[in-house]
């Protein structure tokens, strides 16, 4: 089909958006993209999940679910029903009439936005895109990314956006962990790259989920995902800060924000950590402030909150050899810890961004051994920075293990842990996550950091 046909694209998508009968294709199939793809199958599309990842298309047909947010059975009914299957051939894209792009948009070693995930896949979805096609990016990415550079590639075949084909932006609003909400419950904000495109974007997203919130422009929508998570970035190291501040006044964070979090208005509660981890908010603010250079404005608080959070595992280890000088007369560079936690928060098994990673880096740098424990991580996956630890094992929970280190560092709070044992085991710990203090277990022997 070409530009030049009669037929009316704009009309077309959108009946068959509204009697299911349009095949939806979902790009990358992580953390966002698989729990896209079952909440399109579940709305009643029939789904072709795309990944580049061999492992993931095998997992698939096996009927395992490598996210937690998916359950086997949930994979198993609709790859069963035949209305959702996975493959690493991206052909299939000529038969989607709703492309959806869920890829990584991480940072350069220089802490720049690294958008070759984003272009590469425009660049494969132009390579078969037709008219009456919906192209969605739902990574998260700087201002302009839509217009500025996914709508070129996908102009170069000589379609139009608008005309043609329908580009359009909807933030990716995962939190993996939270079992309050599921894909189809979070509120969608939507935007589409003119008028025609943004009734074709409300009406996908409006089948599949429970509510669409949408925004002007698809740069609108960009800003309002950086917001969220900058909103997030700030806060947290203003209370890191505070952490430090108040370390040295003998005052304990975690209860100052627990008495101010009784105030029935006007305050927030957020808390400390031993650094930030996760996809988003250690990466997300620095593609505003790379954006805003253009416009030779300044970002003050978002690089000020940057350097406070990127301080705190350093900050943390120099308690944990602060602890050990003091309550063990042994240096760090003599001592063997464990680390709690690899995931970057609870009861999950991402890795991404940890700062336990960077944690065990600092330990070793400085001459001591880190083991680690993670009842959602058996052994350390690869990762871009810490190729060095890829394979490391978890290391059993027991008595006997423990006693074996000179100090246990909390960095994650999975519920799986039993903290009574471990505060029987343990001559120091350190903890970063106040998980003894919430469960009335503080000691001597425990120091929050």
């Amino acid at each position: 089909m070409t530009s030049n046909d009669t037929t009316n694209p704009h009309a077309e998508l959108l009946g068959r958006i509204e009697d299911r009968s349009a095949r939806v294709g979902v790009i990358g199939l992580g953390y966002v993209g698989l729990p896209l793809a079952m909440t399109a199958a579940r709305a009643g599309f029939s789904v072709t999940g795309f990944d580049i990842d061999p492992t993931k298309i095998v997992s698939i047909a096996a009927g395992r679910s490598y996210i937690e947010a998916v359950s086997a059975e949930t994979l198993a009914e609709f790859s069963a029903g035949g209305r959702f299957v996975a493959t690493t051939d991206f052909s299939g894209l000529a038969d989607c009439d709703v492309i959806v792009i869920c890829v990584p948009t991480p940072l350069t070693k220089h802490r720049d936005p690294d958008l070759s995930f984003v272009t590469r896949t425009s660049r494969t979805i132009a390579d078969t895109l037709r008219q009456g096609q919906l192209v969605v990016l739902e990574s998260t990415t700087y201002p302009g990314t839509t217009d500025g550079v996914v709508r070129p590639i996908l102009e170069e075949t000589g379609l139009k956006s608008g005309r043609d084909f329908f580009l359009g932006f909807s933030p990716e609003r995962e939190d993996p962990g939270n079992a309050q909400f599921r894909t189809s419950t979070i509120p969608k904000v939507v935007a589409g790259d003119g008028a025609a495109a943004s009734t074709v974007v409300e009406a996908f997203y409006g089948a599949a989920v429970e509510r669409v919130v949408p925004v002007s422009s698809t740069a609108t929508a960009e800003a309002v995902k950086l917001t969220e998570n900058i909103f997030r970035a700030v806060n947290i190291a203003l209370v890191n800060e505070l952490k430090v501040v108040y370390e040295a006044m003998g005052i304990d964070i975690w209860e100052v924000i627990d008495a101010a979090k009784t105030k029935p208005f006007g305050y927030m509660p957020f808390y400390p950590g031993p650094g930030l981890g996760g996809h988003c908010i250690p990466i997300d603010p620095f593609y505003l402030t790379w954006k805003s250079r253009e416009y030779e404005l300044p970002t003050r608080f978002i690089e000020l909150a940057g350097e406070i959070n990127s301080a705190m595992p350093r900050h943390v280890v120099d308690r944990l050899a602060e602890a050990l000088d003091m309550r063990a007369g042994k240096a760090l560079s003599r001592s063997k810890v464990l680390v709690i936690g690899l995931a970057y928060k609870k009861n999950v098994p991402d890795i991404r961004e940890s700062p336990s990673l960077k944690l065990i880096e600092l330990i070793e740098a400085r001459g001591g051994h880190a083991s680690y424990h993670d009842p959602h991580v058996p052994e350390v996956p690869p990762t871009r920075e810490y190729g060095h630890l890829r394979g490391r094992p978890s290391v059993p929970l027991t008595e006997d293990v423990v006693s074996g280190f000179d100090a246990v560092l909390v960095a994650t709070d999975h519920d799986a842990i039993d903290y009574a044992a471990l505060a029987g085991w343990s001559e120091l710990i350190v903890d970063t996550r106040n998980a003894f203090g919430r469960r009335a277990l503080a000691g001597g022997h425990i120091i929050k950091a």
